[in-house]
């Protein structure tokens, strides 16, 4: 038995690590050389750098950026020393090739909603929530519902940081509403991402890969609020009665055209999907377009800027300009480290899969656990070391299953990350946020809750869907 667990750790640790190249040609057989020893080492290695980022502040994208290099350094020269050159470069571009689509999709994504952050668009929802002076148990449930259905759409990370924002705006004093409420908020916002394409970073992947289609992901919405309606319906009961004090001092609010980007973020997304829906072109190419829309925009901000400064009486800095924008400074305040942390993950588990331990897993884990076991171990494995590696090698693997077994795959991962604080970059950012009242151990105490709403969508994804 223990042998077992043994073999079936091995597995899903290696799932982690298989992201494959798509380049034909010669493939020296590397799994059981030095060289594809070493590359583990060095992936594992820089993995424990990411885990400890919070502990030891190095941004996570340097250690990954570094192995990314070393293992691909390593592939090049024995390839070279086997008088095989050419047979690295296409396996490099395809996965450089697979970054770019992500990478240019995430940035234009990221540049509206630093674009709608800008405007107020939503400090607006957060004053408002906070002014109507709701009770801590109903600010429980507000901010867990709005980031069950706003992630769907701005991500859960950024609907995450949204909502915690209200919770220690209103939590003053009570570290343990600050808390449960901050769970809830991961819980939410990791759920709702579950089920649209633009929630989470594996939906995006596993939508961009055509494996399953913009409107089927939303089969996924009944087992996703149960996700997150199960553990919130337990931990109500541990929150302090009674209403917050009223926030002092003057609250920043909606500034102009701040609607405007939130239609036209809408708009984006609606020309990704016709892209790909419609025209068969690639969804980051919508979304390129997309941004085209929101400088046309700025441009028009900047003339009205011009206007109002001219207007404007008094001397200059009296008055703070309503149309100052400038679309190129949303551009440059995007999630860098998260974008290089994206690339040197995909290259570097890229790297081994090419060598050759992504067909080793995946006679393990799918063929002999089946998919419905491997793909429920997928989401708890995505608590652990994160949910982007493990979809990157579940998406490389290409097991043969249906659709409803790739919707159990991608609610798995998405959802699977809430059992742990640090299992999902919601969890992760706001554990910055609210550090001291939102912690790792906080969490890992309503686990077995959070666990039983993981099983639960499970169930119900098989009773719905099935």
């Amino acid at each position: 038995m223990i042998k077992q667990y043994i073999a079936l750790a091995l597995g899903l640790f290696m799932a982690t690590l298989g992201w494959a190249s798509e380049g034909g040609g010669t493939k020296l057989e590397l799994t059981h050389n030095w060289v594809g020893y070493l590359a583990i080492g060095i992936f594992a290695f820089s993995y424990i750098f990411v885990i400890l980022e919070e502990k030891i502040h190095l941004r996570k994208s340097k250690p990954v950026l570094l192995a990314a290099g070393l293992i691909w350094i390593l592939i090049a020269l024995v390839y070279n020393a086997n008088g095989l050159p050419h047979e690295v470069e296409p396996a490099i571009r395809h996965n450089f090739l697979e970054y770019g689509e992500l990478f240019f999709f995430l940035l234009v994504a990221m540049t509206y909603i630093n674009a709608m952050l800008e405007r107020g668009v939503f400090d607006a929802l957060r004053n408002w929530l906070v002014e109507k002076g709701f009770s801590y148990r109903a600010l429980f449930w507000l901010t867990g519902i709005l980031a069950f259905f706003i992630s769907p759409i701005a991500d859960n990370l950024t609907t995450a940081l949204i909502m915690c924002a209200v919770v220690l705006a209103v939590g003053k004093g009570q570290p343990g509403f600050v808390s449960i409420a901050c769970i809830n908020i991961v819980v939410g916002a990791n759920a709702g991402g579950a089920f649209s394409p633009f929630g989470d970073i594996t939906t995006l992947m596993v939508w961009q890969k055509g494996i399953v289609q913009f409107g089927d992901f939303f089969a996924l919405f009944i087992p996703s609020a149960v996700n997150f309606l199960i553990p919130a319906f337990i931990m109500q009961f541990a929150l302090p009665s009674g209403k917050p004090d009223e926030v002092e001092g003057e609250q920043e609010g909606l500034k102009y055209g701040g609607m405007v980007i939130v239609g036209l973020f809408l708009v984006t997304i609606v020309t990704a999907v016709c892209f790909h829906n419609f025209l068969h072109i690639p969804p980051v190419f919508g979304m390129m377009m997309g941004l085209a829309y929101l400088k046309f925009y700025g441009y028009y901000l900047r003339q009205r800027s011009k206007s109002w400064t001219v207007a404007s009486e008094g001397p200059p800095g009296s008055g703070a300009d309503p149309y100052n924008f400038d679309v190129f400074s949303k551009i440059a305040q995007a999630e860098w480290d998260t974008l290089f942390f994206f690339y040197g993950v995909i290259m570097a588990v890229g790297g081994l899969g090419f060598i050759g331990y992504l067909s080793m897993a995946s006679e393990f884990v799918y063929g002999e656990l089946g998919p419905t076991t491997a793909n429920v171990l997928v989401g708890i494995m995505s608590a652990i070391v994160d949910n982007i590696p493990v979809m990157f090698a579940v998406l490389t693997m290409q097991p043969d299953m249906d659709l409803f077994q790739w919707l159990l795959v991608t609610l798995t991962a998405g959802v699977g990350g809430s059992l742990l604080s640090v299992g999902s970059a919601a969890g992760v950012a706001l554990m910055g946020q609210a550090r001291g009242q939102y912690t790792f151990f906080g969490h890992l105490k309503w686990t077995p809750v959070i666990a039983l709403g993981y099983g639960a969508s499970i169930w119900v994804h098989f009773l719905v869907n099935g």
